[in-house]
């Protein structure tokens, strides 16, 4: 009896897809969708602010999403979420 041989990375270094990929993109969606409705929310406070610290504001939301997705990336390519 034959085996199907299991397809495999053609590099052994890099692991085979596991089911954390898809399920992190649905977890960054998810964290988009929340992040994009509180910067809309704050965006009616932000635009009565002077306009130093209104675009202050908008820098801060703009680049702030960025840090929470780090240990979301390293647990979807590792399966941990801290570096060790």
């Amino acid at each position: 009896m034959q085996t199907i041989p299991q397809p495999t990375s053609p590099d052994p270094k890099v692991p085979d897809p596991t089911w954390r990929k898809p399920a992190g993109i649905l977890a960054l969606l998810l964290y988009l969708v929340v992040y994009a409705g509180l910067a809309t929310r704050l965006a009616d406070v932000l635009g009565s602010l002077p306009t130093v610290l209104m675009a202050l504001g908008y820098m801060l939301l703009g680049i702030a999403w960025v840090a929470p997705l780090r240990p979301l990336f390293l647990w979807m390519n590792t399966g941990r979420w801290r570096r060790g």
